[in-house]
């Protein structure tokens, strides 16, 4: 009897520890979840949009669109993609935007919509520069009048973008506490927070970033749960606004292009441009 409890228990330790092995080695694809496409060219999924390259420190290159502002000196937003799909699935938040005259930039990340590369979140940190780059440089928007919107895991990616280069704005789409925290809701069995390679420590990082932040969020979202994105505005340096979308579900369209969302980054756009003190 003793000896078949052993064994038992043996067998167990190692189904768990195969278990935790395979986690660790595949875990990347549950994190990140890319479509291939296909893509229409820019200019029919956005109107004035052109299809661009981004290129990235380590050699990559990035397909994008970019769709120029209203006038030459316009803010520009640039948009960093949740975890799932591709830029074409942003369109109607970039049709929106540009209807108010805002220069923006869809991109995709590494291992994304035909992409070289796989996804990482230092993949992605490169992935942000490079778009940001292009914003500044060909996109030519003013560096003053750059707007970054994020949504979910790309809540992530901006905020860790604008603790390296301050926007003017910054708009946070349902973020997380952090990559673990969020992992935890759907995996509370597991021990999330030892396996886990890739962080993404918004809270943590939002609080050294000073610049107008608005938070929104989904009031019956069931992938970040919608207490934690209320601890990231809590935890905001720069909080400007807090936006709960009564009802709304982490998908639902009115979080990918509704009123809320867009009247969120067109506010923050126009105070980068109003004269001092207004």
């Amino acid at each position: 009897m003793l000896r078949r409890t052993v064994v038992g228990a043996a067998v167990v330790v190692l189904l768990c520890t195969l278990l935790v092995s395979l986690l660790w080695a595949f875990q990347r694809r549950l994190v990140y979840l890319p479509d291939a496409g296909p893509l229409p060219p820019a200019a029919e999924a956005v109107l004035g949009a052109r299809d661009v390259v981004l290129e990235t420190d380590d050699g990559l290159r990035l397909g994008a669109w970019f769709v120029p502002g209203r006038t030459p000196d316009a803010p520009g937003v640039l948009v960093a993609n949740g975890n799932g799909g591709h830029r074409g699935l942003r369109a109607p938040l970039a049709r929106e935007l540009a209807d108010e005259g805002l220069a923006v930039l869809l991109f995709d990340y590494r291992g994304y919509a035909g992409n070289p590369g796989s996804p990482s979140e230092a993949g992605l940190a490169l992935d942000a520069r490079a778009a940001r780059e292009f914003l500044l440089g060909g996109g030519g928007v003013p560096a003053d009048r750059l707007v970054y919107f994020g949504e979910s895991l790309g809540a992530a990616v901006a905020t860790r973008l604008a603790v390296e280069h301050p926007p003017a704005g910054l708009v946070l789409r349902s973020p997380f506490v952090d990559l673990a925290a969020v992992g935890s809701e759907h995996y509370p069995f597991l021990p999330v927070r030892a396996l886990l390679r890739d962080r993404y420590p918004v809270a943590e990082q939002v609080r050294r970033i000073e610049v107008p932040t608005t938070v929104v969020y989904g009031g019956a979202d069931s992938i970040v749960p919608p207490a934690q994105s209320r601890a990231v505005a809590d935890a905001a340096a720069g909080l400007h606004r807090v936006v709960e979308v009564p009802g709304a579900d982490h998908n639902d369209l009115v979080l990918l292009a509704g009123e809320e969302v867009v009247e969120a980054v067109v506010e923050l756009a126009e105070r980068a441009v109003a004269p001092e003190g207004d």
